[in-house]
């Protein structure tokens, strides 16, 4: 059982280099092929850490941290703008104390 596990990833990509594409609902990294490797938030949270192409056998490793995924998370829900599905709260009211 050597290091036979999986083929060579095609490149190894930081998250925060990605696009958000808001039509796909993915983040996404061209392909040399012109197409666009995928990967979903949903896939990132399950800890999945490889970007498909779609029309290709290629593939990236897409190198990021907790902390990245919060922050690509906040950049995918503020692009989504009002009216999006996100489940967000509107932000409260502030109470303000009588002098």
């Amino acid at each position: 059982a050597g290091g036979e596990r999986e083929p060579m990833a095609y490149e190894e990509v930081k998250l925060e280099d990605m696009k958000w594409e808001l039509e796909l609902e993915a983040f996404t990294y061209e392909c040399p092929c012109g197409d666009l490797f995928q990967i979903t938030v949903e896939e990132l949270e399950d800890g999945e850490e490889i970007a498909h192409c779609p029309s290709c056998s290629l593939y990236v490793m897409v190198d990021y941290t907790e902390a990245d995924l919060n922050k690509a998370k906040e950049r995918v829900s503020s692009q989504q703008g009002p009216g999006g599905n996100s489940s967000d709260q509107p932000p409260a009211p502030i109470a303000v104390a009588a002098a």
